[in-house]
């Protein structure tokens, strides 16, 4: 093929459309999509597809797709976000990593392994898949369980681990391992001091000015530059290119505009993602892995065993019930997608040897696949064991908030008045404003509020809805909630909508698309939609009686204040 255009773009049509069947392949089986990508992977390097194997442009497609998941990690990880489950990130996380690296470290070590590649071999496998764990928390809707929130808190301070690992392997190739390091742990937190200085004084105020533009677009060309440039400079002083990704994620956390770039890089994410689960299944030697399928099996297990008695026995030591120490270290057991990119450099595959890093992988993989599988073991075992112990009000078992339940859209007049209310009575609430002049007024006046437009459905999981009770629009018309409210409702049927509207005719329209409208007449704007959605949230109604009379006495001395005043 003369056009050397051309001749790049044929393996990435062909990964593009066995990446597609292999996704539907993988949802029939009940699978992880990341299995999937890796059989494909397999069955290409099987068949000799050489025009895909040795293509440099899939390999680029792969790096970045490990770029894009750090970077979206670090959207993950505001300070706010750390604060709320401090003990569970800092305190669990760290026994978790430390019990697992310790027992596999060992059976690593009884395998034929030096002691130091042993351990840093433990640490790798004790960490647990997000790709895989998150989604099946929110399908069995255990978000706000303690096994949901305290897996993902742990999974959040694994994700921080695998960074620090990421810098270790990478020093493996620079002689002396602990100096070496050392010097770019020194290198990563200055870096880090970094980022925290460029989030404050330049990412906040370039967002905020690409937002006066209104262009969908400029966010996402936004997202791509901050997580490409934020890897080029990490690369640039020696450090790997996802630590970078990952800093530039933490520098937007801290931003009113997370959730919008969220949903902007996600598309990215996942498909560049693909392409590198797709690489990794590439790189094995299918051979040896045909000659030691019995070995892979047995790796498996012995990974899935460990790590469930050692997720088990960390529980324990922060006094949960034997039944939750199971059930958290059934759905915690299975390996992390960080070990496919941790065993594919270089340096380790040196350090370990290509065939156990072949055989490694495969049984992380295995263990992937089966990892819905054993978390339904240890669901059923745990409610085995509480039936038989008949605890009442197990506080395991208590739901907990994770999001604010209302979540208001629109921070004009009757927007900060729902706010106001909320607040009196102590309800969590988080504001969604387009306009972004008064986001920035808002959020100056105290209010928590985050920029985007909730009419573009690709916002909707970055605002965590599924965690939501109420959506409050306060400005919203019948044509636009016609075009989204029948497609949020089957997303999420149970979520409550309220919305504010200007006379009774629109009442019944709006309700409907099965939306409780509020007619509001009130002094000032904003107290009888506030009133409806206190009443829903189950506030006493003297308590709000009381309330809206204060407002509107303190309204009237305001504007008496002003008339005097003019």
């Amino acid at each position: 093929m003369d056009n050397p255009i051309l001749a790049a773009l044929v393996p990435v049509i062909l990964l593009l459309a066995f990446g597609v069947v292999a996704v539907i392949a993988s949802r029939a089986g009940r699978l992880s999509p990341i299995v999937g990508y890796l059989v494909l992977g397999l069955a290409l390097r099987a068949a000799g597809a050489s025009m895909v194997v040795n293509s440099s442009t899939i390999g680029l497609l792969a790096q970045l797709g490990v770029v894009f998941l750090l970077f979206d990690i670090g959207l993950h990880f505001s300070l706010t976000h750390v604060r709320r489950q401090a003990r569970d990130i800092f305190g669990f996380g760290p026994v978790q990593i430390l019990f697992g690296t310790v027992l596999l470290g060992i059976l690593a070590f009884a395998t034929g392994l030096a002691p130091l590649p042993a351990l840093f071999l433990g640490a790798v496998l004790a960490l647990s898949s997000t790709a895989v764990v998150a989604p099946l928390i929110a399908e069995r809707h255990q978000q706000s369980c303690p096994v949901g929130l305290t897996a993902t808190a742990i999974l959040v301070f694994q994700d921080v681990a695998a960074i620090f690992l990421l810098i270790v392997a990478g020093a493996l190739g620079g002689g002396s391992i602990l100096p070496v390091a050392m010097f770019a742990l020194v290198k990563a937190a200055a870096a880090f001091a970094v980022a925290v200085v460029l989030a404050r004084l330049v990412v906040k105020p370039l967002f905020r000015l690409v937002a006066h533009t209104g262009q969908e677009e400029v966010f996402t060309a936004m997202a791509l530059l901050v997580a490409l440039a934020a890897a080029w400079a990490t690369g640039q002083i020696g450090l790997s290119l996802t630590l970078g990704a990952f800093l530039g994620g933490m520098a937007v956390a801290e931003t009113p505009y997370r959730a919008v770039i969220q949903s902007e890089i996600k598309p990215f994410r996942g498909l560049l993602l693909g392409f590198f689960f797709i690489s990794v299944g590439l790189s094995l030697d299918v051979g040896p892995l045909l000659r030691l399928w019995p070995a892979v099996i047995g790796v498996s297990a012995a990974l899935v065993a460990a790590k469930v008695l050692t997720n088990a026995a960390a529980s324990l030591v922060f006094r949960w019930s034997v039944p939750g120490s199971l059930q958290l270290g059934f759905l915690l057991a299975q390996g992390s997608e960080f070990a496919f990119v941790v065993l594919s450099l270089p340096a380790v595959r040196a350090l370990l040897g290509p065939v156990r890093v072949s055989i490694v992988v495969a049984a992380v993989a295995l263990s992937l696949a089966l990892t819905p599988n054993i978390a339904q073991i240890g669901r059923q075992v745990a409610g085995q064991l509480r039936r038989r112990k008949a605890r009442i009000n197990d506080p395991e078992l208590e739901l907990k908030e994770l999001a604010a339940p209302v979540l208001i859209i629109g921070m004009g007049r009757i927007g900060r008045t729902l706010a106001d209310g909320l607040k009196e009575f102590d309800i969590r609430y988080i504001a969604v404003e387009r306009d972004q002049r008064r986001l920035s007024e808002a959020i100056a006046d105290g209010y928590t509020a985050v920029f985007g437009d909730m009419a573009d459905p690709r916002l909707w999981n970055s605002i965590a809805s599924h965690g939501r009770k109420i959506n409050a629009w306060t400005g919203v018309s019948h044509e636009t909630a016609q075009e989204i409210i029948p497609f949020s409702r089957s997303l999420y049927p149970g979520l409550t909508r309220f919305a504010a509207v200007i006379g009774e005719s629109e009442v019944e329209r709006f309700d409907l698309l099965g939306v409780r409208a509020v007619v509001d007449r009130s002094f000032p704007p904003g107290l009888d939609f506030t009133a409806a959605i206190l009443n829903a949230l189950d506030v006493e109604g003297d308590a709000i009686n009381n309330w809206m009379r204060h407002q509107q006495e303190r309204a009237l001395v305001g504007a008496a204040r002003g008339s005097a005043a003019a």
